[in-house]
């Protein structure tokens, strides 16, 4: 008599998972709801200036969109942090989150920059000269996109092998990039409206561009664990810069976004003053 044969259960290796982590996505929504929104402020500030407006209301536009990119920073960085918590980070959630980063930090940070930087010198001149420098700011705000996408992609690469340093980025991180960008326009407000400090202005964005496709390091404070006891003066400095960013948020963010973009050509610079210890004599067989 033949056995009838055992029901096997179908193998799990290798099937994608279905469902998504509910509560990191609803962050990377966020900063995506920040990202268009900074685009649409943006967008008004620059029919103010068309239609002859002025800058004076249209810098309340420009400074809306800083705002809304600094927020998307702090939504950005509270995804990945609640998603390593909570032990629910996915791969649906890394690459969930590096598109809503390039539209937040690398296409909105972009057009706001060329809009508030490039575009008022042509309302306000309209020479010949401007008329050039509109069209380098076509490209350097361009070459902005396309090297924070480079970096996303090549970070996703870098984070999916097992032995990636996680207390270092490789190369400056797109949501930096962005807060310079947005620090700078929210401490300045005013549109650009003088060529010298269009060419200056432009100048930024072109060193942020390589910066973040550059093997230059910045701390990641990703092994930073707050779920370890601290000093209670940790508390006391905590809340002391988050009241500074509060009273003082013109100043003390440019402050810290500039410090953060330094910081890595710094570190690569003092490096090489360094004493490095002796590589290991290799030890040949008998």
């Amino acid at each position: 008599m033949d056995l009838p044969e055992p029901k096997t259960k179908p193998a799990k290796h290798g099937r994608l998972r279905r469902g998504i982590y509910i509560l990191p996505s609803l962050f990377t929504v966020g900063t995506l709801i920040c990202g268009y929104y900074a685009i649409l402020s943006t967008l008004k500030g620059t029919q103010m200036l068309a239609a002859g407006i002025g800058a004076g209301l249209s810098l309340v536009a420009f400074d809306t969109a800083a705002k809304a990119i600094g927020w998307a920073i702090l939504f950005d960085g509270l995804d990945g942090r609640i998603a390593r918590l909570t032990n629910s980070t996915s791969d649906f959630g890394r690459e969930f989150d590096s598109l809503a980063d390039v539209i937040t930090f690398g296409v909105a940070p972009a057009f706001l920059a060329y809009a508030w930087g490039v575009r008022a010198l042509d309302e306000v001149y309209g020479t010949q000269l401007v008329q050039h420098l509109r069209q380098v700011g076509w490209i350097v705000t361009f070459a902005y996109v396309i090297c924070g996408a480079a970096r996303l992609a090549r970070f996703n690469i870098d984070t999916a092998k097992p032995l990636s340093d996680r207390r270092h980025f490789i190369g400056l991180p797109i949501p930096a990039a962005a807060g310079v960008i947005a620090s700078l326009v929210h401490w300045a407000k005013y549109p650009v409206n003088d060529w010298v400090f269009g060419i200056a202005w432009l100048g930024i964005i072109a060193v942020l561009a390589p910066l973040m496709v550059s093997r230059v390091r910045y701390y990641s404070f990703k092994t930073v664990d707050l779920r370890r006891r601290r000093p209670y003066v940790a508390i006391i400095v905590l809340g002391l810069v988050v009241w500074a960013i509060w009273a003082f948020s013109e100043q003390v963010l440019v402050t810290l976004a500039l410090t953060y973009l330094l910081s890595g050509p710094i570190a690569r610079l003092t490096s090489r003053f360094r004493p490095h210890p002796p590589a290991p004599e290799e030890v040949h067989a008998a």
